[in-house]
């Protein structure tokens, strides 16, 4: 299912999901044009579990520049066209109504915190993993957690495949972010039995960043009207 847009709107401009979305696509730009370097970039910027860990451990990396700077710049990362587009058409639906909720500030700091405890998410199950890790989907999916809670009833006009049909239908956003929430927690647990150093979703990123998502939006502010949204 692929969200269109939902009927819940803002009182704000949101400028912080705006800027998010043209740095990944800028950055994305830049990937393109790396060629064969591309490898080497990702292995630079994005999450390498043994990485990370060695770094936790105290032990020395090839890296030049310390492990958990990865924790944020692999969130402006993206495998392909088909990546970003997904993710950037998510952040586009339901960024901007937690912006609104926390104000630009707060949701800079919720966006990128999510991000990182997704990414961690996925290195706890992963920790000895030499496969970059990298994508906005677990901090996009900390805003999803935080919509799901903030915003259950809102409807979301949603694009539905069926074979070679394509129908469009509102549904409530609890329906729409709870199926595919069930789907990330269901094939996280299924890729525990997947060899450690085979490439692809990072399903416990997804569903970590969603339950931080919901854990954090609240403390952060998500249900209190009367604050400032500078």
């Amino acid at each position: 299912m692929v969200p269109l847009r939902d009927n819940n709107p803002t009182r704000i401009t949101p400028f912080v999901t705006y800027v998010i979305i043209a740095l990944n696509i800028v950055v994305f730009l830049h990937e393109l044009r790396l060629g064969p370097e591309l490898n080497a970039f990702f292995r630079l910027w994005a999450v390498v579990p043994q990485d990370l860990t060695a770094s936790f451990r105290g032990e020395p990396t090839a890296l030049p520049h310390p492990a958990w700077i990865t924790l944020f710049t692999s969130q402006f990362l993206h495998g392909g066209i088909l990546h970003i587009a997904g993710n950037m058409l998510f952040l586009w639906v339901f960024g901007n109504n937690i912006e609104d909720k926390l104000g630009h500030v707060k949701y800079l700091v919720f966006y990128l915190s999510c991000g990182a405890l997704a990414a961690l998410s996925q290195w706890f199950f992963n920790i000895n993993s030499d496969i970059p890790s990298l994508g906005a989907s677990g901090a996009i999916a900390g805003v999803m957690g935080a919509y799901i809670i903030r915003f259950p009833k809102a409807e979301v006009l949603t694009l539905v495949p069926l074979g070679f049909f394509w129908w469009t239908v509102n549904l409530p956003a609890v329906f729409f972010l709870g199926f595919w929430f069930a789907q990330q927690a269901f094939n996280s647990v299924a890729s525990l039995n997947a060899p450690m150093n085979m490439g692809g979703v990072a399903y416990w990123a997804h569903a970590g960043g969603f339950v931080f998502g919901a854990l954090l939006g609240p403390l952060m502010g998500l249900f209190d009207d009367d604050r400032s949204r500078r």
